[in-house]
């Protein structure tokens, strides 16, 4: 699959891609001033807000600084003797879990000597992701990286067919594969890959464990079409939950939670008083299509999601949410493919980190500090 040049990527990559090869291959010199955020928009033809988000990233690369009130400079280039590690992370910005399990990586990384090659497909259209990942894979391959942390492709129909050619693809070149937060496949088959995540079914089981505590008789889960693997696991917890209190859960609502009259209909023929949302944005989005529909959060019908979001708690009813270690996650996604490449013929890991459980207003109980999982 060629690769598409950098005019043909979103303006938010077109900057960041640019920018860095201008740095790496020594065009733009240690020490030197970049052009101001405004030059880089008017050239761009972009917003102020897409500039920021091109040169925070160069910045988490550690290739600049930005100094407050002067402008951003290019960093010197340290040398390492460690490895060499690309990431792998399609949609990199529709959610907030994966910058900090980044920034973990570059931490950890940083100590033992190693480099990081930011790639992604931030903001692509579904039917880019796919094309984008395999760009970089060309890239990882010819650049003979000793590893990938790869978090797989979901919300496109054929998704597990596209992360297996990724897997194949990487492996075959030699190249060690750790997955981030999810798995290739559904349980109960999984992959030859070590994955770092949480424990997904037992975080499904802590939510909505506590959705019952609150005196819900009728939850539901909900969540969107070819979602990740992750959101099985949750919804094994949370039909465990109710079968151990004898009730019998449905099926899981598959749909947009922005579908008025979906939700119209289901609140018709299902009648319940709460849902456990697969993420913090299915939640978000359900409670202002209850809000159009009449329904009151927590009055009429209690609310959870996963992963705290920044905004959960901003929310016009903040936000229940389980809060997952991403730091941590990426800190031991590290560990854990230094440990590969040592051992390369050790079984496959799972590697599951605890979570919290955040406790606000939407579940109809009184906020409390996170709770461990």
């Amino acid at each position: 699959m060629p690769p598409k040049e950098p005019g043909d990527l979103p303006k938010y990559q077109q900057i960041l891609v640019e920018l860095r090869r201008s740095i790496v291959s020594g065009q733009a010199k240690s020490g030197e001033r970049l052009p101001s955020e405004t030059d880089l928009g008017e050239t761009y033809a972009v917003s102020r807000l897409t500039v920021q988000r091109a040169l925070k990233e160069l910045q988490i690369e550690g290739l600049v600084e930005r100094r407050a009130g002067s402008g951003t400079y290019v960093l010197p280039r340290k040398e390492t003797h460690g490895h060499l590690f690309g990431l792998l992370i399609p949609g990199l910005g529709d959610t907030e879990i994966f910058e900090p399990m980044c920034q973990g990586m570059a931490k950890a990384g940083q100590i033992g000597g190693h480099a990081l090659l930011w790639g992604h497909t931030t903001h692509a259209a579904d039917e880019d992701k796919e094309f984008v990942a395999h760009r970089l894979c060309d890239d990882y391959i010819s650049r003979r990286v000793s590893g990938v942390f790869f978090a797989p492709l979901e919300r496109i129909a054929n998704k597990d067919a596209v992360n297996e050619l990724i897997a194949k693809r990487l492996s075959d070149a030699g190249i060690a594969l750790v997955l981030l937060d999810r798995g290739i496949y559904s349980w109960p088959r999984r992959s030859r890959f070590d994955l770092v995540g949480i424990d997904n079914r037992r975080a499904g089981y802590l939510i909505t464990n506590h959705l019952l505590n609150q005196g819900s008789v009728r939850p539901s889960f909900i969540a969107l079409s070819y979602s990740a693997p992750t959101v099985a696991e949750r919804f094994a917890g949370f039909r465990e939950a109710l079968l151990q209190r004898g009730m019998t859960p449905e099926d899981m609502i598959l749909c947009a939670p922005d579908d008025h009259v979906r939700i119209a209909q289901i609140m018709e023929t299902r009648v319940p008083d709460g849902f456990v949302c697969a993420n913090d944005v299915t939640a978000a989005t359900l409670m202002q299509s209850l809000d159009t529909l009449g329904f009151d959060v927590p009055r009429d019908v209690r609310i959870t999601g996963f992963d705290d979001v920044r905004y959960a708690s901003l929310l016009r009813v903040p936000l229940t949410t389980l809060k997952q270690p991403c730091q941590e996650i990426g800190e031991t996604a590290i560990h854990a493919m230094l440990t590969r490449l040592e051992n390369p013929e050790l079984p496959a890991r799972d590697i599951l980190l605890d979570c919290q459980l955040v406790v606000r207003k939407s579940c109809g109980a009184a906020e409390q500090r996170p709770q461990a999982g």
